[in-house]
């Protein structure tokens, strides 16, 4: 293959690099399944095989196994990583919102109860360096944002070669204090912490984009980055606050999806292209993570 092959195979959407060709599907059994909040839990289960290949940012499709209803899976962000005794990556943890019929049955599930699950999917954020590495959550959204920040802090290695950042930020938004999950998970691994409410119930009584606005003025550096996961008019709020403040702003989409390896395209986002029009993208595979410059809200 020469240059210009190679060139338009690494562009072209059906090339065979852009499918999930290094996922595969297994059936594991749930060792742990505890609520985190009101409708928010942590389930955790052994696989080493996504334990060890999947980045912070990529997704896994997941359903009950022998269960026909639903049928389909549904798309879950990597919590964190399960490292046995020797540090070894062994097991998984996701952390999900009961929303809908599979969240409600995988809510009620006991250890032993067995899941079908198939990843790595997607592409994960990016691992380009930065001094201030800004997180900006929205609803159950911060549920990609635990590993990244272990990461960016070098307090967990996940297979890629990372330039530590000298500080990561949360700006975690919620509708009420009862809501609020994983507090605590993001505090003991170093990063720094600030809440809003829709309520004031906790933290900041307002926006989470006025979180993201204090801490990008109180940055004495200007050295930063913003990655964002949540409600789209959240994660569009977000991208035109940093486009202002020209800080790259990676966003991470909860398109519904089906299939989750880029078969069905019912997760097309509308994207712009180099040359200024837009095209179609599969959130499941040419994402979830995009540049937010780049998508039409």
């Amino acid at each position: 293959m020469n240059a210009t092959d190679a060139a338009q195979q690494s562009t072209n959407p059906l090339a065979a690099a852009y499918y999930a060709d290094r996922a595969a599907q297994f059936r594991v059994e749930i060792t742990e399944n505890v609520a985190l909040a009101r409708d928010t839990y942590r389930v955790r289960f052994e696989c080493p095989e996504i334990a060890r290949s999947i980045v912070p940012g990529q997704f896994f499709m997941l359903r009950l196994a022998d269960c026909n209803d639903p049928l389909l899976g549904r798309p879950f962000a990597l919590y964190d990583t399960v490292l046995d005794a020797s540090g070894k990556p062994v097991g998984v943890d996701v952390v999900y919102l009961v929303v809908g019929k599979l969240t409600r049955l995988l809510a009620e599930s006991r250890p032993g109860t067995e899941l079908e699950v198939w990843g790595p999917l997607g592409n994960g954020f990016s691992a380009q360096p930065t001094e201030h590495l800004v997180m900006v959550a929205g609803g159950i959204g911060q549920t990609p944002f635990l590993a990244l920040g272990r990461e960016f802090l070098g307090g967990r290695d996940y297979g890629r070669q990372i330039t530590p950042a000298q500080r990561v930020t949360l700006c975690y938004g919620v509708r009420s204090k009862d809501l609020l999950a994983g507090a605590e998970d993001f505090r003991s691994c170093g990063i720094d912490l600030h809440i809003s409410s829709d309520d004031g119930s906790v933290g900041h009584h307002g926006l989470v984009t006025d979180l993201l606005e204090q801490t990008l003025d109180d940055n004495p550096s200007g050295d930063c980055r913003v990655v964002c996961c949540g409600p789209e008019p959240m994660m569009e709020a977000v991208a035109e606050v940093a486009t202002a403040r020209k800080v790259p702003c990676e966003v991470s989409l909860e398109t519904p999806m089906a299939c989750g390896v880029g078969i069905c395209f019912s997760c097309v986002v509308k994207v712009r292209q180099e040359d200024g029009e837009w095209d179609y993208k599969r959130t499941c595979v040419e994402g979830p993570v995009f540049d937010a410059k780049r998508i039409v809200w």
